[in-house]
């Protein structure tokens, strides 16, 4: 199953090969497209290997998750079988094209998706693409990353 977007990319179900390209889209998008919201040692917590770890691709495998891609992986979301939607990335490069909202349409859609609320806990940058989509925030947080604090907020959308 494949959606095609209206950019040339398209949505599609995770696939165990994407993993290197979803650790990749992951690392570029903190390092980088985080920069305006987070400092240099913050995203360094948060994405501090380069290279994809072993466990990568079950972290991925484990969940509902999609993919975004043109050439190349452009974004990735999934969502856990307890409603937890985990990691939701886009490209730097393709940030605020829709990528985001196809994936979270293609994750909501999915039989097996739970049917009851959803929760997050979405960076600075994820928040108000949460908001816009009805979530509620419902918490501001400090979490602790490799010794450094990071700023979080738990969400949660009833549907």
């Amino acid at each position: 199953m494949s959606a095609p977007a209206s950019q040339g990319w398209s949505i599609r179900p995770y696939h165990p090969s994407d993993a290197p390209g979803c650790h990749r889209v992951f690392f570029n998008a903190v390092r980088i497209g985080a920069a305006c919201h987070y400092d240099e040692a913050q995203r360094a917590a948060w994405a501090p290997f380069h290279t994809m770890p072993d466990t990568w691709p079950d972290k991925l495998g484990n969940h509902i998750s999609y993919v975004a891609q043109d050439t190349d992986i452009i974004g990735f979301m999934t969502l856990g079988h307890d409603g937890h939607l985990d990691l939701a990335y886009v490209a730097p490069g393709h940030m605020g094209r829709g990528v985001g909202a196809a994936l979270y349409r293609a994750l909501l859609a999915d039989k097996q998706a739970p049917p009851g609320p959803l929760t997050t806990e979405a960076s600075h940058l994820a928040r108000p693409f949460f908001l816009a989509l009805g979530w509620q925030l419902v918490a501001e947080q400090q979490i602790d990353r490799r010794g450094v604090r990071l700023t979080n907020f738990r969400m949660r959308l009833t549907r």
